[in-house]
């Protein structure tokens, strides 16, 4: 007695959902610049590490006598494999078969992948192509029936946002619920000008009316723009290299400790070039990304979502080999004033490092909320006050440096200043319930309209709140803890880290996370 028979069949079976959707589809994926399924799974896993879960799962052809003469795979693909040496799980559509969209076995694959990567602490890399298990037409004509809507697995989407490292790499046009779950990632990914993403796509947009380009409606300048994903890059081999930085920030589940990477940086060096980079003129910006990567271990920094709420930077970075999240504001957009963009932003990234208890390091030059019209239609305090909460929520260890501007309300969200304050200022600070020297003309108005001299008193008083404003002052009063020499900064957040490390995992992170 033997099994040869079923086993042969086996590997016929499994040879037959490597061919994907055909030749002629495999050709077509070629010619639109995408890689088909198998290869993306190959160019982001180690060598010979990937272990397939569902290698048959399909639609088998047979003749009448039973034998088989044809197999369709399910379009979606899934399993365990390596990114450099560390088990992670990996999630893809196969557009050559149906386009990605639904079929009876796309839904429960994906399922059991949110459920792998969860149960066994793997993070989960997903590459999104087509509707990911959204509807069809076609689905519901096979079916025989309508049906009520709802999410399969959304529960499992949910929940991994708080147990694992989730990464969505758009591969191409992504729709529907393979959108939600793209945007329902820690970290997202385009390539420029091969994917896009929409609620609906152009054919069913032009029922209201809309007659749209899939890139004019969804593409990567459109989703940056919108922060629907946090970054786009040339090339499917270039997003999946920055999946594995992002992912080399962070541990393989929530609750532990994130891995200490390789010492490649002084820890006592000191940059003198800091000392000149703030104008002294507070009207005029600097570069901020030049201090980042002064103060972070040199080539560690990995900023996501430049170009959505971009008052606001926001990357991970390494201090002495140690993970930390980094906030900074940029003067170079509205003088580092916080939009409602930039305050969703900030939300979201504070919740990512409470999380998976990375210590933060702040970088202040927040002159406000930005104010007018605009910014009150865009519901700018009520973004920027859920900021503030994300702020006042997160346990992880933090640490501010006060580069220059703080007013107001969102000056206030430097941290959360009922903790042990851990904040470090330079001599360029200017801070205060809002600018001094803008407010003489509203204070001294009766003032200055009943003076022979108005000229000269508005500029005895300008002098006055400049005297007032002198951060020395503030630090006599221990109103500030510290002000250093901007070169030092490196070797104060170095201790810092060092400080921090024995912290990660000591308590559970205080809010859920909020895509």
């Amino acid at each position: 007695m033997s099994w040869k028979d079923e086993i042969e069949q086996l590997r016929k079976r499994q040879a037959l959902a490597k061919a994907m959707g055909g030749p002629e589809k495999l050709e077509r994926q070629r010619r639109a610049g995408r890689l088909n399924v198998r290869q993306r799974i190959d160019a982001l896993l180690d060598p010979d590490s990937f272990t397939e879960i569902g290698s048959i799962t399909g639609s088998a052809q047979t003749a009448p006598d039973g034998a088989l003469t044809g197999f369709t795979p399910a379009n979606c693909v899934f399993g365990r494999g390596a990114v450099d040496g560390r088990r992670v799980a990996v999630v893809a559509d196969d557009f050559t078969v149906r386009g990605g969209a639904a079929d009876a076995a796309i839904i429960e694959k994906q399922i059991e992948a949110e459920k792998m990567a969860g149960e066994l602490g793997l993070p989960l890399i997903r590459l999104i192509e087509g509707t990911g298990g959204g509807g069809s037409v076609k689905s519901i004509l096979d079916l025989g029936a309508s049906y009520v809507p709802f999410n399969p697995g959304w529960d499992q989407v949910v929940a991994n946002l708080e147990r694992v490292p989730v990464v969505s790499l758009l591969l191409g046009p992504v729709a529907g619920l393979g959108a939600a779950r793209a945007v329902s990632s820690h970290y997202s990914a385009m390539v420029s000008g091969t994917s896009q993403m929409f609620i609906a796509g152009p054919p069913v947009v032009a029922g209201i009316g809309e007659e749209v380009t899939k890139e004019a409606l969804g593409g990567s300048d459109i989703q940056l723009a919108a922060g629907g994903v946090d970054d786009a890059y040339a090339s499917e081999a270039d997003a999946m290299a920055a999946a594995k930085w992002f992912l080399s920030f962070l541990p393989d589940r929530a609750g532990e400790a994130a891995p200490r990477g390789p010492v490649s940086d002084r820890p006592d060096r000191t940059d003198d070039a800091l000392r000149d980079i703030v104008p002294r003129d507070k009207r005029y910006g600097y570069d901020m990304r030049a201090i980042l990567n002064s103060a972070m271990d040199a080539g560690s920094l990995f900023e996501m979502g430049r170009h959505f709420g971009a008052s606001v930077i926001t990357a991970f970075a390494r201090i002495d080999g140690w993970p930390v999240a980094v906030l900074a504001s940029n003067p170079n957009v509205y003088g580092g004033g916080w939009t409602a963009d930039a305050a969703q932003k900030v939300t979201r990234f504070v919740d990512l490092a409470e999380t998976f208890r990375l210590p933060v390091v702040h970088f202040v030059d927040i002159p406000g909320f930005v104010i007018g019209t605009r910014a009150e239609r865009a519901g700018t305090i009520r973004h920027g006050a859920k900021a503030l909460s994300a702020i006042y929520q997160a346990s992880v260890p933090w640490c501010t440096i006060l580069v220059r501007k703080a007013y107001g309300v969102a000056g206030a969200a430097m941290m959360d200043h009922t903790r042990f304050r851990y904040r470090y200022a330079w001599p360029s600070g200017d801070w205060g319930s809002l600018p001094l020297e803008g407010g003489v003309e509203a204070a001294f108005k009766s003032a200055l309209a009943a003076s022979e001299d108005p000229d000269a008193l508005k500029a005895t008083l300008a002098e006055r709140m400049r005297d007032l404003s002198d951060p020395f002052k503030t630090a006599e009063r221990f109103w500030i803890e510290e002000i250093i020499d901007p070169a030092d900064t490196r070797p104060l957040l170095v201790e810092f880290a060092t400080l921090s490390a024995k912290l990660r995992t000591d308590a559970a992170p205080q809010t859920r996370y909020r895509p």
